[in-house]
C-alpha cells in the first residue's frame, strides 16, 4: 500500500496541509478520505480567517460528507472525500468552510482544474472533456473559475501606455465582443460582450482616471463612437487610425466606381444571366484593381493597361487608391507631405466616391498623421481577433460568452496555464 504522503502527492494535494485518513474502492472508483490539518480548519472561504463552527454549538449530527473529483490514477476515477463543516462568518454569513485542495463552490480539486484549464487552452473543449471524462460544460465552468482566481491577484490593467481597441463578432445575430490589447506586452488585457459606448465606458471605469492619464497612444479603426468615448475619457492620449481601415475605405470607393462604370457599359440580359461584351471584361477586373501591383500576374497587368486606354476614370480611381496605400509605406515626414498632395488630388478628381473619401480622410487627418508619426496600428489587435475566432471555431461556438472571454484571456492574456506536473 502506498504511504499517505506519496498518495497525497499523486493526488496533487499538499501533505503538509492535508492528512490522508483512509482509501476506499467503490465499484470502479477510488475514494480517498482526507481532512485538513488543524491550522487549515474552520476558515471562511472568502476572507481566509478562522471562524466559529456553525454545525457545532449544540446542533446534533456530523458535518455532511462531500466529494471532489481529482486527477485520475491511471484508468481509475479518483475522488477526494471529506467531512467539511460550515462556519459562521460575521462578514459573509454561513458558508462551507474552506478546504486547501479545492476552490470554494467547486466540485473538482485544484490539480484537476489546472489540468482541465491547460487542456482547454491546448485543445478543443470536447477533446478535453473526453480525456478527463467530464462534460464540456464542466470545462467551461472550470476555465471561468481559474481565470477569476488569477484576476484576484489584480485586474491586469496596470502599466498600460499603448493600447488598441476593436470589436469582433463571436456569434451570429450581431453578437460582439469589445477587446482591448496592450501593444507593449502584446497581450489581451480586457474583453466584454457588447460593442457600444456603454461597454467602452466600463473599460475606462475599470481603468480609473489615474491610469487613463498614463495612456499615450490608442489605435482604433475609425468607428465614430469609439473616437467620441476615447476623446472624452482619455483626452491626453493620441488617437492613431489604423491604416488597413483607411485603405479599405479607398477600396470601397474604388468598388463603387467600378460598379458605376459596369452599369454604364453592360448589356442588360435579364436577371441571373451572365454579363457579355464590355460588361464581362469590366466584371473580371475586380482582383486586378484590388491586388497589390507587385503581385499582379501578366493577365492582370494587361487588364489595367486596357482600363487605362478605355476607361480612364476607373483607372484614375485605381491610381488614387494606390497613391493612398503608398503613403503608409513612406517615412513620416515624406508621408505627411504626400497625404496633403493626395487630398488635393482627390478633391479635384471629379470622381464622386473619392471626393467624399477625401472629405472623410480630412476629418480624420490628425489621427492619420499620428499613425504616420508613431506607427501604432491595429495589426496586433486583428491578429488576436483571428486567434479568438479560432478559439470559437475550435469549440464550434460558445453558448456562454463569459466562458469564451475566460478562455481567450487564459490563451492570449499572458496568463497561459502551465501543464501541472
Amino acid at each position: 500500500m502506498l504511504s499517505r504522503r506519496v498518495l497525497a502527492r499523486l493526488l496533487g494535494v499538499d501533505a503538509a496541509r492535508v492528512r490522508v485518513d483512509r482509501v476506499e474502492f467503490t465499484g470502479d472508483e477510488l475514494v480517498v478520505w482526507v481532512r485538513p490539518r488543524w491550522r487549515e480548519r474552520w476558515c471562511c472561504p472568502h476572507c481566509a480567517v478562522r471562524r466559529p463552527g456553525y454545525d457545532r454549538a449544540g446542533r446534533p449530527g456530523r458535518p455532511r460528507p462531500r466529494r471532489w473529483r481529482a486527477v485520475d490514477l491511471g484508468r481509475t476515477r479518483t475522488f477526494i472525500a471529506a467531512e467539511v463543516p460550515r462556519v459562521a462568518c460575521p462578514v459573509h454569513g454561513v458558508l462551507v468552510a474552506a478546504v486547501p485542495w479545492a476552490r470554494h463552490g467547486a466540485r473538482h480539486t485544484r490539480g484537476f482544474e489546472a489540468l482541465a484549464a491547460w487542456c482547454a487552452v491546448e485543445m478543443s473543449a470536447s477533446a478535453a472533456a473526453r480525456l478527463l471524462r467530464c462534460s464540456w460544460r464542466t470545462i467551461g465552468q472550470i476555465v471561468t473559475r481559474v481565470c477569476a482566481d488569477l484576476d484576484a491577484d489584480g485586474d491586469g490593467l496596470d502599466g498600460l501606455t499603448d493600447i488598441g481597441i476593436d470589436e469582433i463578432s463571436y456569434r451570429r445575430g450581431h453578437r460582439y465582443l469589445l477587446v482591448v490589447v496592450d501593444h507593449q506586452a502584446r497581450r489581451l488585457v480586457w474583453a466584454a460582450p457588447g460593442a457600444n459606448k456603454t461597454t467602452l465606458n466600463r473599460f475606462f471605469d475599470a481603468l480609473g482616471e489615474s491610469r487613463c492619464a498614463q495612456l499615450r497612444h490608442i489605435s482604433v479603426d475609425g468607428v465614430p463612437w469609439l473616437t467620441q468615448v476615447i476623446t472624452a475619457r482619455a483626452p491626453t492620449a493620441t488617437l492613431c487610425l489604423d491604416p488597413f481601415h483607411v485603405i479599405r475605405w479607398a477600396m470601397d470607393a474604388l468598388d463603387e466606381v467600378r460598379r458605376e462604370t459596369w452599369r454604364a457599359v453592360r448589356t442588360h440580359r435579364g436577371r441571373g444571366r451572365p454579363a457579355v461584351g464590355e460588361g464581362a471584361r469590366l466584371k473580371n477586373t475586380r482582383w486586378a484593381l484590388w491586388k497589390n501591383p507587385d503581385t499582379h500576374t501578366t493577365e492582370q497587368r494587361a487588364q489595367l493597361a486596357y482600363l487605362a486606354a478605355t476607361h480612364p476614370r476607373l483607372h484614375r480611381a485605381w491610381a488614387l487608391k494606390e497613391g493612398l496605400r503608398t503613403i503608409f509605406t513612406l517615412p513620416a515626414d515624406a508621408a505627411v507631405a504626400a497625404l496633403d498632395r493626395w487630398l488635393a488630388w482627390a478633391r479635384r478628381c471629379r470622381i464622386g466616391p473619392f471626393v467624399a473619401l477625401a472629405a472623410r480622410i480630412h476629418a480624420y487627418r490628425t489621427h492619420i498623421l499620428a499613425t504616420l508619426q508613431h506607427r501604432v496600428t491595429n495589426a496586433l489587435v486583428e491578429s488576436l481577433n483571428t486567434k479568438i475566432r479560432l478559439i470559437t471555431r475550435r469549440a464550434f461556438g460558445f453558448r456562454n460568452v463569459h466562458a469564451l472571454i475566460a478562455l481567450a484571456r487564459l490563451s492570449l492574456g499572458g496568463m497561459r496555464p502551465q501543464l501541472p506536473t
